[in-house]
């Protein structure tokens, strides 16, 4: 099992065929191969060799899917950046992973230049972008055109592939350590239930720093599809592309979805060519899938649950769930049913299994899950304690096997002694018509030690009062899992470097007021 045999195969059999996509620029799977090729025997001259990491700074681009292929053909390890944290966590980053090579487009050159003059490890500067290419830094173009394809190095099975670093916002990064057999049994999992073969066009509107997104590249390679990549997300950009590049398979966070949902013009667009719409990276309300069961009638609907850890695909909830009546209804609170090879138990505070419908952590064991964080053992052994990664997610199982995720460990709420699970709430909430976003968190209170405290953003030109949410929020749920404060705002909510609502940065917000 190793991530080139998909590109190599696609050469192959699809030669000619459009492979990556990027704003007007197209290369075939032929020429996909050997410019990989040849950047891999470039990466090679620089010094790079086994095991040897290569990080990327830059916006999305066909580049940065070339990279991802270019770096394991040449032995190497890809350690995409998030190129949305502050210097400090990027510095963090690349002190622990320390690259030798650092990749980077027109918008990042400085934070670049910056970062390598303080990370000993980083010998070499890439300049990606079309633009004047900077001085002091090396040429992608250039060393792809003057060098000479080198042989594939041919790592495979538990070699690491890559590093992808969850967020830094409350702690130091992770970098998870995700191998070749990782990468492919994920795409086995998911290639065929989520609609990739040589026939779909595929859109990668998240970003490629995040394993969800990084995930997918494998995947459609695997399945040799045509992909088109966006640099990065904004709702008109994203259904544009989708009408004049005919695509057939996306996947978005549900932040991204709610945003799309959300633009005015979106029943303008011809979205006929979308088959495939999958979603995932962090819990919806039930209202928002809903309403996109009712905006896409005809397009399959697929949900995921997973995390960077596990590779990322632990369960999946597949199109004929995604009902709103009839015999399948029902489902559609879940995140659906753990994928082929995923092993999933509900475990208490000692890991001993709790019965159905009883809410606990939720721990897998499969062969995508990560083979431990870099460079620290012990949160490593820790998270992988009796060879079950332990998610710091909160579900529960029903009688057929589905999971529903209640929450992260953190975002849980203990109010009064009383469990309040912000996700509940925000179900809720997301139900009233004048709300576009909102996020639920605890705040310190004298009285009952934590209370459920809501921020919502109102819809354009609509109307909307603290009271007016409390008092939906009562028809529904118990007096304690009510807000019993709201901030009301009308700009858009904070969000992570995978889109996310940060609500690590709400609770500062808060606190400092």
């Amino acid at each position: 099992m190793y991530l080139t045999q998909g590109l190599r195969r696609a050469a192959f059999l699809r030669s000619d065929q459009s492979a990556f996509c990027f704003e007007g620029r197209t290369h075939t799977w032929s020429q996909v191969s050997d410019r990989c090729a040849r950047f891999a025997g470039a990466l090679r001259q620089l010094g790079i060799e086994g095991d040897d990491r290569v990080a990327m700074l830059a916006h999305n681009s066909d580049r940065y899917l070339e990279y991802y292929y270019a770096t394991v053909w040449c032995g190497g390890i890809y350690t995409p950046i998030n190129y949305r944290w502050a210097l400090p966590e990027m510095m963090a980053c690349l002190e622990n992973c320390t690259p030798k090579v650092l990749l980077v487009d027109q918008p990042f050159v400085d934070t670049a230049l910056t970062l390598a003059a303080r990370i000993p490890s980083i010998r070499h500067i890439i300049y990606t972008g079309d633009e004047t290419v900077p001085e002091s830094l090396l040429s992608y173009e250039t060393l792809i055109d003057e060098t000479a394809p080198m042989e594939d190095a041919m790592r495979g099975y538990d070699d690491l592939a890559c590093l992808f670093y969850t967020s830094g916002a409350t702690g130091q990064p992770k970098g998870v350590m995700i191998t070749h057999t990782n990468q492919v049994m994920n795409s086995m999992n998911t290639m065929a239930g989520y609609g990739y073969h040589e026939d779909a066009v595929a859109l990668h509107a998240g970003p490629l720093f995040h394993l969800a997104t990084g995930a997918r590249v494998i995947t459609a390679t695997f399945g040799m599809t045509r992909q088109v990549v966006l640099r990065h997300f904004d709702p008109p950009t994203m259904l544009r592309t989708i009408e004049q590049e005919r695509i057939t398979n996306t996947i978005m966070i549900p932040t991204m979805l709610n945003m799309m949902l959300n633009e005015p013009a979106f029943e303008d667009y011809d979205l006929s060519s979308l088959e495939t719409l999958s979603y995932g990276g962090s819990p919806i309300a039930e209202s928002i899938v809903r309403r996109v069961v009712a905006m896409l009638p005809r397009v399959r609907l697929l949900q995921s649950f997973g995390q960077t850890e596990s590779g990322p695909t632990i369960t999946s909830l597949g199109p004929k769930y995604h009902a709103l009546e009839g015999d399948n209804a029902g489902k559609l609170r879940t995140t659906g049913r753990p994928v082929t090879n995923v092993d999933l138990r509900i475990v208490d505070e000692n890991d001993g299994d709790l019965p159905t419908g009883q809410a606990g952590e939720i721990i897998a064991r499969s062969p995508c899950v990560m083979k431990g964080y870099w460079g620290q053992p012990e949160l490593s052994e820790q998270t992988l304690r009796n060879g079950w990664l332990h998610t710091g997610d909160i579900g529960w199982l029903d009688d057929d096997g589905f999971l529903t995720v209640v929450d992260r460990k953190k975002d849980m709420i203990i109010s009064g002694g009383e469990n309040v699970y912000s996700t509940e709430v925000e179900d809720v909430i997301y139900r009233h018509p004048a709300v576009a976003e909102c996020a639920v968190i605890g705040i310190p209170d004298e009285k009952w030690i934590e209370a459920v405290h809501a921020i919502v953003v109102a819809k354009p030109e609509t109307s909307l009062t603290a009271t007016e949410v409390i008092d939906h929020c009562r028809e529904t749920l118990s007096g304690y899992k009510c807000p019993r404060s709201v901030d009301i705002r009308h700009e858009p909510l904070p969000k992570s470097g995978a889109t996310k609502i940060a609500k690590a940065e709400l609770r500062k917000d808060f606190l400092s007021d």
